[in-house]
């Protein structure tokens, strides 16, 4: 049968919506329930209860307990894509493929090509039924086999398969399910972040989520799996455990949950799992208390966003404050997002700096909002200052006339501001989509408007286009200086505020749209513009730049993307690549790709030309402007770490070990080290060392209860020989 599909599921900027409106996408994973799940579980102790496993039944129970969404790691059947269909739950499919092998290089490609095949495959059967809204392309793709290919060819791969699967179904949403061990996965192309994170301490987990919403840039973040195993824990602590991952995840501006699992019947490896209870339902299709807890607290906050609106604790007053100078063809629009925001204690302030266009008529249509005219252009800082002098306001909030807000925008800087404690709070400014190929390349192209961050909900710079500063901090440092016209001036303001001992925090579920600049033209007078403003900044802050380059940041500099492996990337792994956190060690944060609807050579080219010519334009301008300047400090030397070879001198050597075992992993790195290898540092790309040579050790799970060991070698051939004999001789091996 054939179905007409739907655009069910959508990303809006840092969330989700289903049908037409936003919300906070609840899942529970479904399966797998084995090869005789479709039919009955007969003879399967202790299930004798559980005659038979009826789909409809389970998802409208589902739906009942107000999740949207069910997770899934197999391709649907027919029966089970109408069931969810009839029960109003939609689908988030995984395909299965073999990633827990070694599938590229060499004989391996094989492997991963009829992986690609195997997806247009699956897609064909059900992609376009309605009920389907998302699949994973992989689910946590072993840590020991990411490092044996390589990272940046594991992600390269996963872009493929999204690449593969968005041109024959474009209107499905695209992910990897990584975990916190191969964060560093993320591909460029996916459509959300989502992350598998078990983490059973309550603190340790609100603090990852605000680790995700930085490793996904701009995207949304969805916690892909989280769950509770009540056999080792107790039904009691699982509910309890669920209900606050599922409070935090929402309050941390998450896009979504999926709680692990609906039921404890579950299919691995070829059996029946009986050493976990992770279900919100028992083995005999019972309720467990944690279901009727996690349905509860649905029907208080899930279906009502206001709700979370209510629950602040501290509502501050704010005043908008939008600086403009001849912004007639930009407020309009700035102004309409304005006016439909989920809060209620905020006025709106225009500056005029001068305009000589229709600016005043335009603003003027809009009842409620102050207008405030300087008679002369008397630059952005002068502006910003006459907006605060007139504000009533106990927050001052900044953005541009180029920016539309997000209609929960002020509800989650209000957030950001209690929970943290801080003076200052800021989030991202996401760009809308282009209108055209000039404003695509300028969305991707290098220079735009970013924060930077010391730590995860801790920031040093907030732009301009998206500050939120308390009254108490704004007049304690004199609010803007006046000298900065165009530019720099939002750079200053953070410095003096850090520099006067005030906090700024970063609140990542807090964005605008901002449309940067529509023409390449427009683009590099910008940049040429941040050129001379940097030329004051070095004036004022010497201490803050390298000589005759660019600033000196102590955080990271964010620009959009998600964080992503290549090929030169440092990553923290821990030894033998056993740390369960990994992060990349980086100044800056990879930029926007280009949008795909402008993916073209020709685009493609005049990016790399933007690229090419914008570090020239900020230098030449920079230059130009402070020819009169002298260092007034010695210039401060920034020390890079050495990048770490991925091969030292040697030979590459490689063998295979097939065994029944799934430790092969320790066992191979046992015998290594009882050959006198030791383990290399946390961030090198190999295993263990000895004297220069170096091994790389991973285990392939071939199918059911087989594993098979590889070791690769790189060093001098007579000690290979030994390395091989040992491994032979190895009593477990």
């Amino acid at each position: 049968m054939q179905h007409v599909h739907r655009h069910s599921l959508e990303v809006e900027g840092k969330f989700f919506h289903l049908a037409g409106e936003r919300v906070f996408l609840r899942v529970v994973t479904y399966g797998p329930y084995g090869p005789e799940a479709s039919q009955s579980f007969l003879g399967q102790e202790p299930r004798e209860a559980f005659l038979e496993w009826d789909h409809a039944r389970e998802l409208a129970r589902i739906r009942a307990a107000g999740f949207h969404a069910i997770r899934i790691y197999t391709a649907p059947a027919s029966d089970l894509l109408d069931a969810a269909l009839a029960a109003g739950v939609v689908l988030m499919v995984g395909i299965p493929w073999r990633w827990m092998q070694v599938f590229r290089g060499g004989k391996q490609e094989s492997l991963f090509t009829q992986a690609r095949l195997e997806f247009l495959k699956q897609l064909s059967d059900w992609g376009n039924h309605p009920a389907v809204v998302a699949v994973y392309v992989a689910n946590e793709i072993p840590v020991d086999i990411v490092r044996w290919m390589g990272a940046h060819v594991v992600r390269q791969s996963l872009e493929t398969l999204i690449e593969d699967c968005r041109g024959s179904h474009p209107h499905l949403l695209y992910a990897y399910a990584s975990f916190p061990s191969t964060e560093y996965l993320e591909p460029a192309n996916a459509d959300f972040t989502a992350m598998n994170v078990y983490l059973e301490n309550r603190d340790r987990y609100w603090a990852y989520l605000a680790r995700l919403h930085n490793v996904a840039g701009d995207r949304p973040v969805m916690i892909s799996e989280f769950g509770v195993d009540s056999q080792s824990l107790g039904e009691g602590m699982q509910a309890e455990m669920l209900l606050w991952a599922h409070e935090q995840s929402y309050g941390a501006g998450c896009a979504g949950l999926s709680v692990y699992a609906w039921s404890d019947i579950w299919w691995n490896h070829g059996g029946w799992v009986e050493d976990w209870s992770f279900g919100l339902t028992r083995r005999d299709g019972s309720a467990k208390c944690a279901l009727e807890s996690l349905a509860a607290s649905f029907l208080m906050v899930g279906r009502d966003r206001q709700q979370l609106q209510r629950s602040l604790q501290k509502r501050p007053q704010f005043s908008v404050i939008i600086c403009t100078y001849n912004g007639a063809r930009r407020i309009e629009s700035c102004l309409t997002s304005l006016m439909d925001l989920e809060y209620s204690d905020y006025e709106v302030i225009v500056v005029d700096d001068g305009s000589q266009d229709q600016t005043r008529e335009i603003v003027q249509r809009f009842s409620g909002v102050r207008f405030i005219s300087q008679p002369s252009n008397k630059g952005l800082s002068a502006a910003r200052n006459l907006g605060a002098k007139h504000a009533k306001g106990e927050v001052f909030v900044y953005t541009d006339d180029d920016c539309q807000v997000d209609r929960e925008w002020l509800f989650w800087l209000a957030r950001g501001l209690s929970e943290l404690d801080c003076d200052a709070c800021g989030g991202p400014n996401l760009p809308p989509t282009p209108i055209d190929g000039d404003e695509a390349i300028v969305s991707a192209a290098p220079g735009a408007p970013s924060h930077v961050l010391i730590a995860d909900r801790e920031a040093e710079h907030l732009p301009g286009c998206h500050i939120a500063v308390r009254r108490e901090a704004f007049e304690a440092i004199g609010g803007f200086n006046t000298d900065y016209w165009i530019a720099g001036d939002d750079v200053d303001f953070c410095w003096r505020l850090e520099q006067a001992g005030f906090q700024m925090g970063f609140q990542a579920a807090s964005f605008v749209w901002h449309r940067r600049r529509t023409t390449l033209w427009n683009y590099a007078r910008q940049q040429w513009n941040y050129g001379k403003a940097e030329a004051r900044l070095m004036r004022d802050h010497p201490e803050r730049f390298h000589r005759g380059q660019g600033a000196r940041w102590k955080g990271v500099v964010y620009q959009g993307a998600a964080i992503k492996a290549q090929n030169h990337s440092v990553i923290y792994q821990g030894k033998m690549g056993a740390a369960p956190y990994a992060q990349i060690c980086t100044e800056i944060q990879p930029r926007r790709p280009l949008h795909r609807d402008f993916s073209s050579l020709k685009h493609r080219l005049m990016l790399a030309l933007c690229e090419l010519v914008q570090p020239h334009l900020r230098h030449w301008a920079r230059s130009l402007y402070s020819l009169p300047w002298r260092w007034k400090v010695p210039v401060h030397q920034v020390l890079k770490e050495e990048k770490n070879r991925v091969n030292p001198g040697g030979v590459i050597y490689e063998i295979c070990l097939a065994e029944s075992q799934r430790n092969l992993r320790a066992q191979g790195l046992e015998a290594l080290i009882q050959l006198g290898f030791q383990p290399c540092s946390s961030t090198d790309k190999w295993d263990v060392q000895k004297e220069g040579q170096k091994a790389l050790v991973t285990c392939e799970e071939l199918g059911d209860q087989s594993w098979q060991l590889r070791i690769r070698y790189c060093g001098l051939p007579s000690e290979w020989a030994k390395i091989k004999k040992a491994l032979n001789e190895h009593h477990e091996i």
